[in-house]
């Protein structure tokens, strides 16, 4: 049973930045709509133009521990694009369905010491300033609450003091770590101290 990981946060805030410090050798990345990352790394399993299908196949390779999915909500938008000429509200569900159902392949068929992080953008209620995953509008989330498929959701943060990503929510957001997981509401915008933070928190030993 592997591990869905959700980062949320604004374009330009530090979402894909966050895997400058990840090993190039263990890590895959599924780029579903930018095609260069903003760092000189080179990352060889590298999947341009990442698909539903293309993700699920390579995950079901089970060749590497972690996995980015970024960004993940193109896979929803992309979508709604390519099924705009069809009528009728059952697209909506289709869509919501397939973005369950790969968080749901990552849950049951990946094993349990392989995370995959999923990149994706916020959006802000006008009228209450509660911080949610962006979809595609009101109608998909209807259908689907994304951020209650994951245990743990992090938001990316900029303060005076640098980047960082919360771990703990203010109350107007839907962060959210397993108990003892995080003792700092803010840690480095890093995903391999985050990454190290959930092995060693589920007892993962990793072998080389």
């Amino acid at each position: 049973m592997g591990i869905p990981v959700l980062i949320l946060g604004e374009s330009g805030s530090g979402k894909t930045t966050a895997i400058r410090n990840m090993d190039p050798e263990k890590t895959g990345i599924y780029m579903v709509e930018k095609q260069r990352l903003p760092f000189r790394k080179k990352f060889p399993m590298t999947i341009p133009k990442a698909t539903y299908e293309k993700i699920a196949k390579s995950l079901g390779q089970h060749t590497l521990k972690r996995y980015v999915v970024d960004d993940s909500q193109y896979l929803l938008v992309n979508e709604f694009f390519d099924k705009a000429q069809i009528k009728g509200y059952d697209k909506f569900t289709e869509i919501a369905l397939n973005f369950r159902n790969l968080i749901h392949f990552v849950n049951i068929a990946c094993p349990e010491d392989v995370i995959v992080y999923f990149l994706h953008h916020i959006q802000t209620d006008e009228l209450t300033g509660r911080v949610k995953a962006k979809t595609i509008g009101k109608m998909l989330d209807e259908k689907l609450t994304v951020e209650g498929c994951y245990d743990i959701v992090l938001k990316t943060e900029k303060n005076q003091d640098g980047w960082w990503f919360r771990t703990h929510s203010t109350g107007n957001d839907p962060v959210k770590t397993p108990m003892e997981m995080f003792e700092d509401d803010l840690i480095p915008n890093d995903l391999a101290i985050v990454d190290t933070k959930i092995r060693e928190y589920y007892g993962m030993e990793e072998k080389e």
